[in-house]
């Protein structure tokens, strides 16, 4: 496994080497801000899809386990007598 992972690096690095384009092309400070933007903008919708499909995940077992996380329970009403007969 060891001798594996150092042939397979070479050959990735190399084959990677032949088969990129170079181009030799000025990118603006502008071009540069859209990119950020829009790898932010992923990074922030990638993380609201988790959300969702984690939320929608916990529903389903919630609901096929009968498990009630948010349940407060009950408490039985309280009559209280009192002795005191000025009320």
């Amino acid at each position: 496994m060891k001798n594996k992972i150092p042939v397979f690096l070479a050959a990735f690095i190399l084959f990677s080497e032949m088969l990129t384009i170079r181009a030799y092309a000025y990118i603006d400070v502008t071009a540069t801000t859209y990119i950020i933007q829009i790898a932010a903008g992923a990074v922030v919708a990638l993380g609201a899809v988790i959300g969702v499909v984690v939320s929608k995940i916990k529903k389903k077992a919630k609901e096929k386990f009968n498990i009630d996380l948010d349940k407060k329970e009950k408490e039985e009403d309280v009559v209280v007598y009192s002795e005191d007969k000025d009320k």
